[in-house]
């Protein structure tokens, strides 16, 4: 192989490898484009969803009219109480609006 059949080989395999980068480089630009475009209108469609699901649970608390009435509290200050309603609420899957507390006390 002469000196200039292996300056061509070589210039032949830079630009083959160059080539088929730049084409990878527009593949990728065009999945990018194509799955923003698609994430975009999912997430809009849930962001939607969720704000019809957050008023209309709004309007079912005002609906209702109804209070959760007098907490007794015994031995117990409102912070620590107000973390044991959370913990409660949290622990049964139950919203807090449908709890209703007669008494707290503390266990000695």
């Amino acid at each position: 192989m002469t000196l200039l059949d292996s300056l061509l080989v070589s210039v032949f395999g830079i630009t083959v490898v160059f080539t088929v980068l730049i084409a990878l480089s527009f593949f990728i630009k065009l999945q990018s484009a194509v799955v923003s475009a698609i994430s975009n209108d999912s997430t809009k469609a849930v962001k939607e969803e969720i704000k019809t699901h957050d008023a209309l649970k709004e309007q079912a608390a005002v609906d209702t009219g109804w209070t959760s009435g007098e907490l007794k509290l015994i031995g117990v200050d409102e912070k620590t109480a107000a973390m044991i309603m959370a913990i409660v609420s949290d622990e049964s899957k139950i919203p807090l609006l449908e709890l209703q507390f007669k008494s707290i006390r503390a266990l000695d």
